[in-house]
């Protein structure tokens, strides 16, 4: 099993390309897509904090990225209706069970269920695990509807991945939802999600 790599340090902005015979290496590959991700940021003015590691799939990871980053994780889905004439990009806590039951009712849309990865990359352009509100982006016919639990859209700060998932983003929710998301042509729906019943 290959071990988990986290950077301890959290950074503020873009990676800098690292060039002279003393710079430290980027342990990390950055894809096009993801640079593409902070260029976005940066000509919008939105100040983010981030966090290198490697690809995050456990719980125990998820936390370690949180303890570096000083804000928790949020979780990206992304749902359809059993047509697949509507797609959503639901944002909650990462702690939170999610039941679609829950939400199909809120949203009024029966039998909501996972998008395959193919409706992943047709739509976001994103792979699975790296499902992010930055995939909004490359939604230009405006297809999916961005979904924000309530404790997300009330907090101060969401996370989110550069679509790829070896980095982790922190941003004001202010900057998310004043600059970023009219930036990529969406507006949130609010829903109100229970807490798992124990």
């Amino acid at each position: 099993m290959e071990q988990f790599y986290i950077d301890e340090h959290k950074h503020y902005g873009r990676p800098v390309r690292a060039t002279g015979p003393d710079c430290v290496k980027d342990p990390i590959d950055r894809t096009a897509e993801e640079l593409a991700c902070y260029d976005l940021l940066d000509e919008l003015g939105i100040v983010y904090t981030r966090v290198d590691h490697s690809a995050a799939d456990t719980i125990e990871a998820c936390h370690r990225v949180e303890q570096v980053l000083g804000w928790p994780i949020c979780k990206n889905l992304f749902l359809c209706n059993r047509q697949k004439t509507q797609f959503y990009l639901l944002m909650l806590e990462g702690d939170k069970v999610f039941h679609t039951k829950d939400l199909s009712k809120q949203l009024e849309v029966s039998r909501l269920s996972f998008a395959g990865p193919d409706d992943l990359q047709e739509h976001l352009g994103l792979k699975p695990g790296s499902v992010t509100v930055l995939g909004l982006k490359n939604d230009k016919e405006n297809k999916v509807q961005l979904v924000m639990d309530k404790p997300i859209f009330e907090g101060a700060f969401v996370s989110c991945h550069p679509c790829i998932s070896t980095s982790t983003l922190s941003l004001s929710t202010e900057d998310l939802l004043k600059k970023l998301l009219p930036a990529m042509g969406h507006e949130p729906i609010v829903v109100d999600l229970p807490e798992d019943e124990a």
